[in-house]
């Protein structure tokens, strides 16, 4: 379980292509911390370590997380927000967040607030998914790339999401 709450940024050092696979090699602040067999949050989806060598560690994805994921996307030199896996003896700042992807959504806006921003973002709508409990509510909690924020102005197909400054200058992909 994770915060979403981004610890800092990774990055990728190196990309191995399995068959379906995809193992990533990864590098940041708390490696030397890092057991195999933990989780780790790439962009809000719950990875296990699966090797550690000198400063990096590897996690693989596999094609249901790359299906679902950016992950796929990424290349050597480009950062990943990362979250290591909540204790349970502290408080939870954020949302509670599995680590478990459901779709991408694409960014089709970005305003800015005078000292804040707003994103839109749109996503397939898909009618089946809906009526199993997969859609965006007014308040609501989403993650996006591993960033925990307050759903607003929901719709079928979108949702919008408000990001302060400390926010913006301390995770990727907010500068787009």
């Amino acid at each position: 379980m994770f915060s979403g709450i981004v610890e800092e940024t990774a990055t990728v050092v190196g990309i191995e292509r399995e068959l379906e696979n995809i193992h990533l090699t990864l590098t940041c602040s708390f490696v030397s911390e890092l057991k195999i067999d933990q989780s780790v949050a790439h962009n809000g989806v719950c990875l296990t370590v699966v090797r550690l060598k000198d400063d990096t560690y590897t996690v693989t994805a596999m094609k249901e997380t790359l299906d679902k994921s950016n992950l796929g996307l990424l290349k050597v030199g480009d950062k990943v927000n990362v979250e290591r896996s909540m204790m349970m003896n502290g408080r939870l700042d954020g949302h509670i967040v599995q680590g478990h992807v459901d779709q991408t959504a694409v960014c089709v806006s970005k305003t800015d607030q005078k000292g804040s921003w707003t994103f839109r973002f749109s996503y397939n709508f898909d009618r089946d998914m809906a009526r199993k409990g997969y859609f965006t509510v007014d308040k609501g909690s989403v993650t996006v790339n591993g960033v925990s924020l307050t759903v607003c102005n929901s719709t079928n197909n979108s949702f919008e999401v408000n990001i302060i400054p400390y926010t913006f200058d301390n995770t990727k992909d907010y500068h787009n």
